[in-house]
């Protein structure tokens, strides 16, 4: 009997991550945090508890107004290095656009 052995389904099966890059506000026009993760729930729940990022912590930055998905975490990875480098006024236009009241978006995610 030669031959490979069959693939054991998902035992070793190659998943790529998603990422999602994020804003968080301490208030409207306040103070901005760009961040990136794969999971968007379980960070915002350490951001809310103080853990994770001294910034975060320091500020006060704790309200999700915006987030973008990618299906690829290193995208998600290049477009916060990106919006980092970003004037003020850009990222400011940006939650304006999607979220133009400043809503908590975590506080609507399951809505």
């Amino acid at each position: 009997m030669g031959g490979l052995d069959p693939p054991i389904q998902g035992r070793h099966a190659c998943r790529v991550p998603s990422g999602f890059v994020y804003m968080l506000a301490s208030s409207r026009n306040g103070t901005l945090y760009i961040g990136v993760t794969s999971d968007l729930l379980t960070r915002m729940e350490q951001h809310r508890r103080g853990e994770g990022s001294l910034f975060v912590k320091r500020y006060g930055v704790t309200h999700l107004v915006w987030f973008e998905e990618y299906p690829l975490y290193a995208d998600a990875i290049r477009r916060e290095a990106a919006m980092k480098r970003w004037k003020r006024q850009w990222k400011l236009a940006l939650i304006e656009t999607h979220n133009p009241q400043w809503t908590d978006l975590l506080e609507t995610w399951n809505q």
